[in-house]
């Protein structure tokens, strides 16, 4: 009984219950959705559930970077601009090598996307951690210039690029799963790995929390926000990459266009905290696949175009809803509301402490 409660307390599993009734929608108005078939021209396995996991990628990656950028008490609305600046070096530089088979292509298309990102995600460190802009100001500042260069290695024009390894990203499988989800899910465990068997997580976490304690503390804040800044335009480049390898075309106004909100949904449905001091890499990613199995229900059902951001707010607002304690305390009719005074048998460390925010200096 008391896993279940535990269970009901964790965010991320309310959006495991919003994924399994999306699909269970999808499967009552067509009972064969859940099906897998192989495609008799590929011999690959084909479904919705595996175009589910394909889209999921680009987002998983974005809600990764955004994660550790929200958990220092920011925020990184560039990282749609960063999708079209990776997809956009790609293709471009794919188009002028013009070789189809070549993996050196690739890997050329690949790093020149990653050095770009990697620049820009330092002048977003560089303006967040030392000239002190807001982070929500900084990285708009950074959402429309990276649009705009986006713009100017393309010539403004939507880029097309022939390159079969480059391709394979998103068209390939790798043990019947699409290449993309698993090079995503590769990427997920070695930063979870990295955050959480050395300090750097912790560090991370305790910027959030309150910034001059850690610096009294011997961390240096302004590294930190650095280097997550840094990891959120990269994850957001390779997100990138994943997009348009699908469908080997760049949109400079279309590839990650309004995609840092679903970065930020993702997060917040994942259960890290909007306040900063608290992340869960788990979590976002269970959110980045709620929103992928969203998107893709919106287009199964039909729903008009102009209703669909309608359609995803209510169901994101249902979730928000049964992430809270006091809501479910009220629809169940059990447990403790928040905001409850603690009891004196509460052990200790349990308690819900008030914490300081304070600037980085």
């Amino acid at each position: 009984m008391s896993r279940v409660k535990t269970a009901l307390r964790t965010p991320w599993f309310w959006a495991i219950v919003g994924i399994a009734v999306l699909l269970l929608i999808n499967t009552i108005k067509n009972p064969a959705y859940l099906a897998l078939s192989v495609n008799p021209t590929t011999g690959l396995l084909t479904g919705n559930l595996l175009d589910i996991l394909r889209v999921s990628a680009p987002i998983i990656m974005i809600a990764l970077g955004m994660t550790f950028v929200i958990a220092t008490e920011g925020i990184d609305l560039s990282v749609g601009s960063m999708m079209a600046v990776g997809g956009a070096v790609a293709m471009q530089t794919l188009s002028t090598l013009d070789d189809p088979t070549s993996v050196g292509a690739m890997l050329a298309a690949i790093g020149l996307a990653l050095a770009l990102a990697i620049v820009l995600g330092a002048v977003n460190g560089l303006l967040v951690a030392v000239v002190g802009l807001q982070p929500f100001i900084s990285t708009l500042i950074m959402m429309l210039a990276a649009r705009g260069i986006a713009r100017v290695i393309t010539d403004g024009q939507n880029t097309n690029a022939t390159n079969e390894p480059f391709r394979q990203l998103a068209n390939g499988q790798i043990l019947g799963l699409p290449t993309s989800f698993v090079l995503a899910i590769a990427i997920v465990v070695t930063i979870a790995l990295v955050m959480r068997r050395t300090a750097l997580g912790l560090m991370i976490e305790s910027i959030g929390i309150n910034p001059k304690a850690s610096r009294l503390a011997g961390i240096r804040p302004r590294p930190i926000l650095f280097g997550v800044y840094i990891l959120s335009a990269a994850l957001a480049a390779v997100g990138g990459l994943f997009s348009v390898s699908e469908v080997m075309t760049v949109s400079v106004s279309g590839t990650g266009n309004l995609m840092e909100l679903d970065a930020i949904l993702a997060v917040v449905i994942g259960g890290t905290s909007l306040a900063g001091g608290k992340f869960s890499i788990l979590g976002s990613t269970i959110g980045a696949l709620l929103i992928a199995t969203l998107n893709k229900t919106v287009l199964f059902l039909g729903i008009p175009a102009a209703a669909t951001p309608a359609f995803k707010a209510l169901v994101i607002i249902v979730l928000v809803l049964l992430q809270s304690e006091r809501v479910r305390s009220f629809v169940f009719g059990r447990g403790k509301p928040s905001g409850t005074p603690t009891s004196p048998s509460t052990p200790a460390g349990t308690e819900s402490t008030p914490v300081t925010k304070e600037v980085v200096a």
